[in-house]
């Protein structure tokens, strides 16, 4: 039987961070990392690295406590402990890692549904013989936002 993904709490949907760890660093910032074990911060490490991009996954329990190195109960209790804290959502088998509690996630632009670039950009040169090194792409692109 294939499992159905679905959001489980879509008013705490994750975003990635703005900053540059792929963990909210409000999980430290307001010690919601204070408040778990060891084992609890395995799994939710472990459930923000396998998520999709609306965190979500369906790792059965078997295959996560052998993964984690806990016994059944042990990871009941990690689980429980972190949608205790709000951190994640569960509904068999599904799991999803959500919006830390009191963070707002950035809005996403409304992209409009064309491809097609709203304001005319001129295109980047490229030499006659073919492709252009990376290099020279980035010093075009320096170029253009200098003015030059």
């Amino acid at each position: 039987m294939k499992t159905l993904k679905q959001v489980l709490c879509r008013e705490r949907l994750r975003q990635v961070p703005e900053q540059f760890s792929w963990v909210d660093q409000a999980l430290v910032q307001s010690h919601f990392i204070d408040r778990c074990d060891a084992r609890a911060l395995a799994l939710y490490l472990f459930l923000v690295t396998v998520a999709d991009v609306q965190g979500l996954s369906y790792y059965g329990a078997a295959t996560l406590a052998q993964r984690l190195h806990l016994s059944e109960q042990e990871l009941e209790a990690a689980r429980s402990q972190l949608i205790a804290l709000e951190l994640i959502a569960y509904q068999v088998p599904l799991y999803q890692v959500l919006a830390l509690p009191g963070t707002k996630a950035p809005a996403r632009p409304a992209w409009p549904k064309s491809t097609e670039p709203s304001v005319a950009v001129a295109p980047l040169r490229t030499s006659n013989s073919g492709p252009i090194s990376l290099g020279q792409l980035l010093g075009q692109l320096e170029k253009r936002r200098a003015g030059l």
